[in-house]
């Protein structure tokens, strides 16, 4: 459960840490975060009753404050398409459940970003009146994006941030989940002292 617990403070602290950063014009950071990260792995590692508990609450967690710092509505298309991301994420993790090898991980963080970017891009075209629903309109929100945000921040910076923040807390976290098994292991296998 500490596991857990340390997982959850630690993605919601970076997340909002990662936000601020973001309107003091640090755009670098935009879309870098450990989410998809959490629930690609948590689904992957974890025990039955943490694997999909862990990223909610951290995204619950972080979505309340981000969006409240931000003015956000917390239920609208835009926030609710990412929890379809990070639930077909999580889904992504079960099935390398069985084939849980370092590649195979990271194969899926590359497939998790490819799946959250086109869920959340898509649904911005869908429902951001600034979009044309045409096929142009569609290929401008997952390339540039809009005007009014492409001159600081355009949608393919989110890919390439959501692909270098995949990869680098999944492989974050494989490492951590076999630094623990083996201390576990080295742990079990010491003798245990003699009483005197």
């Amino acid at each position: 459960m500490l596991p857990a617990v340390l997982l959850i403070i630690s993605a919601v602290a970076f997340r909002i840490i990662a936000a601020l950063a973001i309107t003091s014009g640090t755009t670098s950071l935009s879309n870098f975060a450990p989410m998809a990260a959490i629930a690609l792995c948590s689904a992957a590692y974890f025990p039955r009753r943490y694997r999909f508990a862990v990223p909610i609450i951290a995204l619950l967690i972080s979505d309340a404050v981000v969006n409240a710092y931000y003015g956000f509505p917390f239920f609208s298309p835009f926030v609710m398409s990412h929890y379809v991301g990070f639930a077909l994420v999580g889904c992504l993790g079960l099935l390398l459940r069985n084939r849980l090898t370092l590649r195979n991980v990271l194969a899926g963080s590359v497939a998790a970003s490819l799946i959250f970017y086109a869920v959340t891009n898509t649904t911005s075209w869908i429902f951001d009146p600034g979009y044309v629903k045409t096929l142009a309109g569609f290929v401008q929100a997952q390339t540039v994006g809009l005007p009014v945000y492409g001159g600081t921040t355009p949608t393919w910076m989110f890919l390439r941030n959501s692909l270098l923040s995949d990869l680098l807390f999944s492989a974050l976290f494989v490492g951590c989940m076999k630094l623990g098994r083996s201390s576990t292991r080295l742990a079990a296998s010491e003798p245990l002292p003699r009483a005197i």
